[in-house]
């Protein structure tokens, strides 16, 4: 019955920005209200450069490993697993703690996957890596990575319930991206 306890839990920690609290410790302005708007790690390298963003990416990819390894050092069941992958990549997007005003979720998500299972989160990174090296689109890469993720998952975890709460993240990573995707099609995405 405790295990349930981490579903909330998963939901709390991915809650926390890296973005914001990265903004904040280095004297940077907020990402909600500056660049884009999103606060991810792209926003902060806008804001801040480099090392604010690499910062804020490995602190949205913990979010996301932390939980899953947790969930998978106690030994639950796969439909508790299932439920704090997707508690955590919620409370990024949706995070309680900074007026439900989260990221996109992709760092978050890659953290997840890292966390299932280690090949499956170098397939993903493998992924976003060849389409960054082809394209030289940051939001591309992320697109293509999302799409592929429930296959890898289904291929190499075949557990189903990871699988389609990984067919839920990409839909709504896709929905996140949905800007991107408009200037993607119209030519006009840096």
């Amino acid at each position: 019955m405790i295990e349930w306890l981490l579903v909330p839990a998963a939901y709390l920690i991915g809650s926390v920005s890296s973005a914001i609290i990265v903004c904040q410790l280095m004297g940077l302005d907020d990402p909600r209200e500056n660049g884009s708007g999103n606060p991810g790690a792209t926003n902060v390298m806008r804001i801040g450069g480099k090392k604010a963003a690499a910062i804020t990416l490995l602190g949205d990819a913990l979010k996301g490993l932390i939980p899953v390894l947790i969930a998978k050092a106690l030994g639950v069941e796969s439909m508790v697993l299932a439920l704090v992958v997707f508690a955590a990549f919620l409370g990024h997007l949706y995070p309680v703690f900074f007026a439900f005003q989260g990221g996109k979720g992709v760092a978050t998500t890659f953290g997840l996957t890292l966390g299932v299972a280690w090949w499956l989160g170098l397939a993903v990174s493998g992924t976003w890596f060849l389409v960054y090296k082809i394209s030289k689109i940051s939001s591309l890469s992320a697109l293509v990575a999302a799409v592929l993720t429930p296959v890898y998952v289904w291929f190499i975890i075949e557990d189903t319930l990871l699988v389609a709460v990984f067919i839920l993240i990409s839909v709504i990573l896709l929905w996140r991206h949905k800007s991107n995707i408009q200037r993607l099609m119209a030519g006009e995405e840096s």
